[in-house]
């Protein structure tokens, strides 16, 4: 019975992955002598015997090919000096060194062919809105993230630039009649690509609209790789922000009725707070941030007060529940101390100078004040601050 081309397929990555890791064998088995290289050779000997076929049928891995030949007529060599003269050790050596080396280059090669069907595959996904449903797209996002997270590689950075990817990404990311889930997924990636490579792809996102899209999406997911492009990116991004007045913007979200919204605008305000020059920092005053995190501060008090008191009525059911949600304490109360939190980062934060930093402090001890229900609760946030600040 004839094989349909994705069984020929699967089959193909089968023994691809199957002689990558074969080849990672060899070359653990040739740096260390201690070790005994046989089992590899066998497993590396029994895979050759089934690989060729397969090779033989991509013209994109003649290559591979070529180099599964190399390594074969090396670990022949490697059979036939066997011996403990000094001959035998000397060139078992230097075969073991050839090896590794050639094992390395099928690794790579290999893995270079994977990247470019997983590119490939991943500009066909997402520029074709017909053939392909949302998860196969979630699917491809995924897996390209995950890719890039192992870390810089100079090949599949090539690949990219030359698919477009990041054009393809950017389209996706602004284009309100794709759906949220896909969109979220996009800006991961996106976030993934500047951890990749800060050198080439912040420029990228400096340049277009993604920040604004990201902002305009306000999604938990969305807020939370804004808040991650901060911390990449520091002051160049913060800039385009108050460049953009996106900052009023940001400081709106912590009145979502999504929580997960309201800590990842709160995440956003810290790395802005940190990295912000004075007219930032002003932009969020301006704003009424002060205020807002009173309010919020306020809010988590009260709520904690309640459930303490529900806690006292409730008696030992209650203290059981307590105290299995005792470690998810800090996720529960995401608002607690947020105004020192605040003034404690605008003090520690990097660009502001000293004299700029006082007086940013002194305007948000007179918001503090004017905000407040009461003297006590002035007098304890203006503690706290004052406070945190000589910590």
């Amino acid at each position: 019975m004839d094989q349909t081309p994705n069984q020929d397929d699967r089959q193909l990555f089968t023994m691809l992955k199957s002689l990558q890791q074969a080849s990672k064998d060899l070359q653990n088995s040739s740096i260390f002598a201690t070790n005994k290289p046989q089992s590899a050779i066998e497993l590396f000997l029994d895979l050759e015997n089934k690989a060729n076929a397969l090779l033989s049928n991509d013209p994109n891995l003649f290559k591979v090919s070529q180099i599964l030949c190399n390594l074969k007529t090396l670990v022949e060599k490697l059979q036939k000096y066997q011996g403990y003269s000094l001959l035998c050790i000397f060139r078992r050596q230097i075969i073991n060194y050839k090896i590794y080396r050639v094992a390395c280059e099928m690794e790579t090669e290999i893995q270079a062919y994977f990247d470019r069907e997983d590119v490939e595959n991943l500009v066909e996904t997402l520029e074709d809105s017909d053939e392909y449903d949302e998860d196969e797209k979630v699917r491809v996002l995924i897996e390209f993230e995950e890719r890039l997270s192992q870390g810089f590689d100079l090949y599949f950075q090539d690949l990219i630039l030359k698919a477009k990817v990041f054009s393809i990404l950017e389209f996706l990311l602004c284009d309100s009649s794709c759906s949220t889930r896909i969109r979220d997924q996009v800006s991961l990636a996106i976030a993934a690509l500047v951890r990749f490579n800060k050198d080439v792809f912040v420029g990228l996102v400096l340049m277009g609209p993604t920040v604004r899209a990201l902002i305009s999406m306000s999604s938990s997911c969305s807020i939370r790789v804004l808040s991650l492009l901060i911390q990449f990116i520091r002051i160049p991004l913060v800039d385009e922000l108050e460049a953009y007045k996106e900052i009023p913007r940001i400081i709106n979200l912590l009145s979502s009725e999504n929580v997960s919204i309201q800590v990842g605008a709160m995440d956003c305000i810290l790395g802005i707070t940190y990295y912000g020059r004075s007219e930032a920092i002003e932009a969020m005053i301006e704003a009424g941030l002060v205020e807002k995190l009173m309010e919020l501060q306020r809010l988590e008090t009260q709520c904690q007060m309640n459930g303490n008191e529900t806690n006292s009525e409730n008696g030992e059911k209650s203290s059981r529940k307590m105290e299995s949600d005792e470690g998810d304490y800090s996720e529960n109360c995401p608002f607690e101390g947020c105004v020192t939190r605040f003034a404690v980062q605008l003090e520690a934060g990097e660009v502001l100078s000293k004299k700029e930093k006082k007086e940013f402090k002194l305007e948000i001890l007179r918001r503090i004040r004017a905000a407040s229900v009461s003297e006590a609760e002035s007098a304890a946030i203006v503690a706290e601050v004052l406070w945190g600040s000589l910590s």
